[in-house]
């Protein structure tokens, strides 16, 4: 039986410390725009990249999009907190962890958080956590994403909130689901949204090593 392969086995001399991902940009020897929307962007990058001994230029596009924020919020009976969505592009109602775009000029990402919680399922936390950052399409698209860990919890009554949920949002039913129920139903593919199901298998891990790997709520995104 064969174990498995090592970063020197392929050539590189990488072993698991240098698995951390790390800033880089090619050099970009032309930029045209192919499509300007409210909530993201579409330009078309010529690209220098390695090819064999040499290099060629490439033609890659880019999605520019404004980034966003989900919650994972936790309530102290080990439940997560789902609503659920019409998305439109995939045809699908989808339930997902409450999220929301930085459309809004420099309002720190727990506040956008913290809003967006509130809007879209009446709740407040009283402990907010970095549960982790991803970028949800890196292939196409420089979204970034953080995702928080939202803990003691509060309800607030409707007639507290001053937001009016319209169009997709409109009649958003809000359900809580116990984790490891959560964890089978995306490990099942009856979860699809990225954020929900990265969050929930997140918090999952966070859980089982007692929180204490979490990063502060405002820790710089790399």
């Amino acid at each position: 039986m064969t174990g498995p392969v090592t970063g020197s086995a392929t050539g590189h001399g990488l072993g698991p410390a240098d698995v951390r991902d790390q800033p880089e940009r090619w050099e970009v020897t032309g930029s045209s725009g192919e499509f300007d929307g409210h909530v993201f962007k579409v330009r078309r990058d010529s690209v220098r990249m390695p090819n064999g001994a040499g290099t060629e230029i490439v033609q890659r596009d880019v999605i520019e999009h404004l980034g966003s924020v989900g919650i994972l919020a936790l309530d102290d009976q080990d439940r997560v907190l789902l609503v659920r969505q019409y998305r439109h592009p995939v045809g699908h109602l989808l339930w997902e962890a409450p999220a929301g775009l930085r459309d809004k000029d420099g309002e720190p990402l727990r506040q956008l958080a913290e809003r967006e919680l509130l809007e879209e399922a009446g709740y407040r936390a009283g402990r907010w956590d970095t549960l982790v950052d991803v970028f949800p399409s890196s292939g196409m698209s420089d979204e970034r994403t953080r995702i928080f860990l939202a803990r003691e919890l509060t309800e607030v009554p409707a007639d507290e909130i001053d937001f009016e949920r319209v169009h997709e949002e409109a009649d958003m039913p809000v359900v809580w689901v116990p984790l490891a129920e959560a964890v089978r139903k995306v490990l099942a593919g009856e979860i699809h949204n990225m954020i929900a199901a990265t969050g929930i298998l997140a918090v999952n891990a966070a859980h089982a090593r007692g929180f204490r790997d979490l990063r502060p709520a405002e820790a710089p995104e790399e």
